[in-house]
């Protein structure tokens, strides 16, 4: 069996003509765009390259870009004083503030300020309660970016046996949310996990997010499988790869998202989608 490779350029490039259509129609009802607020704190070459590339595409989708640079000896009060200001500027629809910060911050208090209205990154314990008892919120960019993905290629959710490798915050539990409101059953795995082959081995849907190259063999993968790789993991060569040893695992596997162009496009392309959701919820209100 060779698996169906799910491109997520394709399906990211999709969603962000959909959101520009959206953004579109917002601007022309209320005036104004949608807007996006970026926090970046510090120097951290990573941070900036991913800010920037969030900021071009947010303007390429018709949004308003709004963004805030600190250095990397900014007061935790200081920066706590920008998300508030931000909180309160009508001009803005969604606000992300770019992890890591400086270690004189602390990231959590930062996060928990943002008005879960604004929480485009779905990071806050707002968001993350709404997620888990299935209300209506912003959900975490790299999650649902999973979740399209799955629906893009028509893989069967519902009833279908899944097993999430980590437990992060970021994507491991919310990703595990998502698919047990989409009526798949769940079962959570990380490193006291006894027998990860063998549970892996069981999974209709394999999600691997944990930060370990290669991590997932062959004989890990159900045949027929959908193998969601979230893993981005730079080898000392400077290639980039996944969590999923790709090659073999194709072989074997139904559906396989490849690294990169595969789930790391459709983390920004969500980002872009969630602030317009959170334009029109404000609008509505």
């Amino acid at each position: 069996m060779t698996a169906t490779i799910i491109d997520g350029r394709a399906v990211a490039a999709a969603l962000r003509a959909e959101v520009a259509v959206r953004a579109a129609a917002f601007t022309a009802r209320h005036g104004r765009p949608p807007g996006l607020a970026t926090v970046l704190a510090g120097d951290d070459p990573a941070s900036h390259v991913y800010v920037r590339s969030k900021r071009k595409q947010a303007v390429a989708a018709g949004l308003a870009d709004i963004h805030r640079s600190l250095p990397a000896d900014v007061p935790e009060a200081e920066l706590l004083a920008e998300v508030e200001r931000l909180n309160g500027d009508e001009a803005v629809d969604g606000i992300l503030v770019q992890l890591p910060l400086p270690p004189q911050v602390d990231a959590s208090r930062v996060l928990a300020l943002i008005d879960p209205a604004k929480d485009v990154d779905g990071l806050t314990a707002v968001s993350a309660g709404r997620l888990a008892s299935g209300q209506p919120g912003l959900s975490p960019c790299t999650p649902s970016g999973c979740m399209k993905l799955l629906g893009h290629a028509a893989v069967p959710v519902a009833g279908a046996r899944a097993v999430v490798i980590g437990r992060s915050n970021l994507v491991g539990r919310p990703v595990a949310q998502l698919l047990l409101l989409a009526d798949a059953t769940v079962t959570i795995a990380h490193s006291r996990t006894r027998d990860l082959a063998g549970l892996c081995a069981e999974a209709d849907i394999l999600i691997a997010a944990v930060g370990r190259p290669g991590l997932v063999r062959s004989a890990w993968v159900k045949a027929g499988a959908a193998v969601i790789d979230v893993g981005i993991n730079r080898l000392p060569d400077g290639r980039l790869t996944g969590d999923v040893a790709f090659a073999e695992v194709a072989e074997r596997a139904g559906w396989i998202t490849p690294v990169p162009g595969g789930v790391g496009p459709m983390t920004i392309a969500c980002l872009l989608e969630n602030t317009v959701i959170a334009a029109e919820a404000r609008a509505r209100t």
